[in-house]
């Protein structure tokens, strides 16, 4: 059983590292593709909006994993 939750921890982890790093900071999602128009402060909308949700979402994912893992080693 342990070893489905390290698999499990692993993917997750490999997703949230990829999540976190597209999410370049100030830039938007356009940044990445080397389309950035200055520094103007807007909110987060579309694709942008669904990563930010999508990354939240495996970071509570890898914790209950992570929790559940420790729980049932116990």
């Amino acid at each position: 059983m342990s070893r489905i939750f390290n698999i499990i921890q692993i993917v997750l982890a490999a997703i949230l590292v990829g999540a976190i790093l597209l999410q370049n900071k100030g830039s938007g999602l356009g940044g990445v593709f080397g389309g950035g128009e200055g520094n103007v402060y807007s909110t987060r909308r579309g694709a942008e909006k669904m990563l930010f949700i999508a990354t939240i979402v495996v970071a509570v994912l890898f914790f209950a994993s992570a929790l559940a893992s420790v729980i049932v080693r116990s």
